[in-house]
C-alpha cells in the first residue's frame, strides 16, 4: 500500500525498499502471514507518535481504584468507630476500596472472636452502602477485611 492507503500491487522486496526510499517513508510489513505478504509505507515516527498520544489518552480515561486502610484496636469506643466510619464512608462515596483492619496486641491474640466482633459492628453501620469482599481473614497480628461500595450505587446516575 502507498503513503495515501492506494494499492501498489505485489512488487518485490527490493523495489518495494527503492519507492519507499524514494518517497521518503519507511515500509512496514502489516500481515506477514499473507501470500504474498503485506507491507505499507508509513512514517514510523509519525506512527509511534500517534500510538503514544492514543495510549496516553486510554491512560486518562482510566480510574485507578486505591484500597485506603483503617487501623483500630480491640477496645475501641464506640464514638471512635463513628469517626472512623464517616472517614470510610468518604473513602467508599469517593470510589476507593477500603481495608478494615483490627490490630491484636499481646494476649488480645487469644481472643481472635472479638476481632472479628469490632470488624462486623464496624461494617455495620456500611452495609447501607458497602459490600464485604469476603470474610475477615488473619494477617500475622492483624486480622482485616475489604469493603466495597455496592454495585447498585456505583451504576446509579449522579444527579
Amino acid at each position: 500500500m502507498g503513503a495515501e492507503g492506494q494499492q501498489l500491487g505485489i512488487v518485490t522486496l527490493a523495489e518495494a525498499l527503492k519507492i519507499a526510499q524514494q518517497e521518503g517513508y519507511d515500509l512496514a510489513e502489516v500481515s506477514p502471514s499473507a501470500k504474498p505478504p503485506v507491507c505499507k509505507l508509513l512514517d514510523w515516527g509519525k506512527y509511534q507518535y500517534e500510538q503514544e498520544k492514543q495510549r496516553q489518552k486510554s491512560r486518562k480515561k482510566q480510574k485507578s481504584v486505591e484500597i485506603k486502610q483503617i487501623r483500630m484496636g480491640l477496645k475501641i469506643g464506640t464514638h471512635d468507630i463513628e469517626v472512623k466510619r464517616r472517614a470510610a464512608r468518604k473513602f467508599l462515596e469517593s470510589g476507593n476500596k477500603v481495608k478494615i483492619t483490627a490490630r491484636f496486641k499481646g494476649r488480645e491474640m487469644a481472643h481472635q472472636e472479638l476481632g472479628k466482633k469490632v470488624l462486623d459492628t464496624f461494617f455495620e453501620g456500611l452495609s447501607d452502602i458497602a459490600t464485604a469482599e469476603g470474610e475477615p481473614t488473619m494477617t500475622g497480628r492483624d486480622m482485616s477485611m475489604l469493603i466495597n461500595l455496592k454495585k447498585e450505587i456505583i451504576n446509579k446516575p449522579v444527579q
